[in-house]
């Protein structure tokens, strides 16, 4: 990507000098949502049950019961470089940047969100944010949060390094911003409340959300291409190898076990791939009905 002569956002909540990994609070709800498929059958017996204690008294203290399973990031803390990591936290500041320029010309009253920077773990306004979680948006503050390991993370376990990689990566998560902003995130959490306890349901419409963010990701692409004329041969490329190597489908393979699609939350590579492409193609918010 051709980022050098643009400027970089101010919105930044930049806390990697102050976050780490020592303690945690309880899991946020959302974390429990993702974890409910494997917690499910282990309450099911004393065995299950004993695990299950086992991971929350690792997870307080700072590790990643996950990382048993194939799961999440490692729970060791790796020297940082200082250098590099300063590197990707300006190139991930200008990102950020033009996501602002883009959907302010996009968006009547567009209010920008806030980019928290950290590492290991830190507190949101949706509960603990930890690295193993990955990148997320939390409505409740109007911030995303982001460590920047996730990217070595994406780069060597799945297979999806490169700029624009992480570019899309931040994309996705404005696209939730975006989302919250138009109000579908509220609609969506009023339909899964009304449906009381079906996660298959709910896991479906999680998934109409995800994809529309892939899609204003892809929106975004093309839009700043066109404005700011960021793109370079093999750009692309790399956001679709992102978008692919985090399909559920493809992580449910990678952790070991069967492809269940009704425990699907963010949608096959598949999909993932067809609807980053419709944005990238179009440039074009109304092109982004996922709920069609």
């Amino acid at each position: 990507m051709r980022m050098d002569d643009e400027r970089e956002s101010r919105n930044v909540d930049d806390r990697r000098a102050s976050s780490g990994r020592s303690g945690r609070g309880l899991p946020s709800m959302g974390t429990m949502m993702m974890l409910w498929p494997i917690l499910k059958p282990l309450l099911r017996s004393k065995f299950g049950m004993l695990v299950i204690g086992a991971g929350v008294v690792a997870y307080m203290m700072g590790y990643n019961p996950l990382s048993l399973l194939g799961m999440g990031g490692s729970s060791v803390s790796r020297p940082v470089d200082k250098v590099k990591d300063e590197k990707q936290a300006v190139f991930i500041k200008k990102v950020l940047a033009s996501t602002e320029d883009v959907w302010k010309k996009q968006l009547r009253g567009y209010r920008e969100p806030v980019m928290v920077l950290y590492r290991g773990s830190t507190r949101s306004g949706c509960g603990h944010a930890s690295a193993q979680m990955g990148p997320f948006y939390c409505p409740a503050d109007q911030k995303v949060y982001l460590d920047l390991g996730f990217f070595d993370e994406l780069a060597k376990r799945h297979g999806a390094p490169g700029d624009f990689a992480q570019a899309y990566v931040l994309a996705h998560e404005i696209g939730h911003h975006i989302q919250n902003l138009q109000g579908t995130l509220a609609q969506v959490q009023k339909a899964k409340q009304s449906w009381g306890g079906s996660s298959k349901k709910a896991n479906a419409l999680q998934v109409k959300v995800e994809l529309q963010a892939d899609c204003y990701a892809g929106v975004w692409a093309n839009l700043a291409h066109k404005q700011f004329n960021i793109l370079e041969p093999g750009d692309v490329e790399e956001a679709l190898r992102a978008a692919s190597s985090i399909g559920d489908d493809t992580l449910q393979k990678q952790a070991g076990g069967a492809v269940r699609p009704d425990a699907f939350t963010h949608g096959s590579s598949k999909q993932r791939l067809e609807w980053f492409r419709r944005g990238l193609k179009s440039g074009d918010l109304r092109q982004c009905n996922t709920f069609g």
